[in-house]
């Protein structure tokens, strides 16, 4: 489909960021500096060469994060309810970049989809060389009515992240970009219609019953299954409660250095499927699997 979306970014809520960051860290990712949104939470991002990346998301300002949360904005709103729910730790967001936020708000809201009002805002952005610039973004939001700890949003840069990221894309687990975004449906009879919807895209269903979107840059599966084989649900997918995020695959150009790299961190992992597989800790809310390209 020629107006497929890419895939933007991923939402990561977690504690405490200084634990996200160690645990990325050991990971082999690069992490770059922390960064404040005026609404009062903090990030501190991993950035790859396919354009993707990962918002590990904390709350830094909670009288702001309330405040935010109060005035009915959807992120913040949403964000509490993820954390609110059963956890504080988790995947909670599913990005697509857009040019025209405003016409994907039309669109989400003409579809019976849309989550709430679009807003914007602005965050300053610090480089490892301590340069500072500012980025700008204006979101739109959808949302499945049952989906009670997970939503998608689409992005808009108005002032983009810095150009040249080069030191913060490359990684020493030889990470490159996300291959596939697993999520669990969670008896959601909306769940793929609303990736549909903010992806411009067409599930197509594989030979072992997931459904299989093909988003401009990356693969989303919709599955009723553990993210990945070993690996068992958890008491909150087993109970339903919608769509939520469950799995996230990058690619890696050596699987054999990113073992190695695991290996030489501490982090356990386990061989399946021609991926390496690494179940949640603290820090990272979701299992993470790692497949060369």
């Amino acid at each position: 489909m020629a107006n497929r979306y890419k895939v933007d970014h991923l939402v990561l809520p977690v504690q405490a960021l200084a634990v996200a960051k160690n645990r990325l860290q050991s990971l082999g990712f690069t992490v770059a500096p922390e960064a404040l949104h005026p609404f009062g939470t903090q990030n501190a991002c991993v950035f790859f060469t396919d354009g993707t990346y990962l918002e590990p998301l904390a709350i830094a300002d909670p009288a702001k994060y309330h405040a935010s949360v109060k005035m009915g904005d959807v992120f913040t709103g949403r964000d509490q309810a993820f954390r609110q729910r059963d956890r504080e730790e988790g995947f909670s967001a599913l990005v697509a970049a857009t040019e025209d936020a405003r016409a994907d708000h039309e669109r989400f809201s003409t579809s019976g989809l849309s989550a709430g009002d679009a807003f914007e805002f602005s965050r300053p952005v610090r480089m490892p060389d301590g340069s500072q610039s500012e980025a700008s973004f204006r979101l739109a939001f959808a949302a499945s009515g049952s989906a009670e700890d997970f939503f998608l949003f689409s992005c808009q840069r108005l002032q983009a992240l810095p150009g040249d990221r080069t030191a913060l894309e490359r990684h020493a687990n030889r990470a490159s970009g996300l291959k596939e975004v697993v999520l669990f449906s969670g008896d959601d009879p909306n769940a793929a219609r609303l990736i549909e919807t903010v992806f411009g895209c067409e599930g197509e269903m594989s030979p072992d019953g997931d459904m299989i979107l093909a988003s401009g840059n990356a693969r989303i599966r919709l599955t009723g299954k553990p993210a990945f084989s070993g690996q068992a649900l958890n008491a909150a997918d087993r109970r339903g409660g919608g769509l939520r995020g469950m799995g996230i695959v990058f690619s890696v150009d050596d699987l054999a250095v990113t073992e190695a790299v695991l290996a030489a961190n501490g982090v356990s992992s386990a061989e399946a499927g021609g991926r390496l597989v690494v179940s949640a800790a603290p820090g990272q809310g979701v299992a993470f699997a790692f497949e060369e390209k």
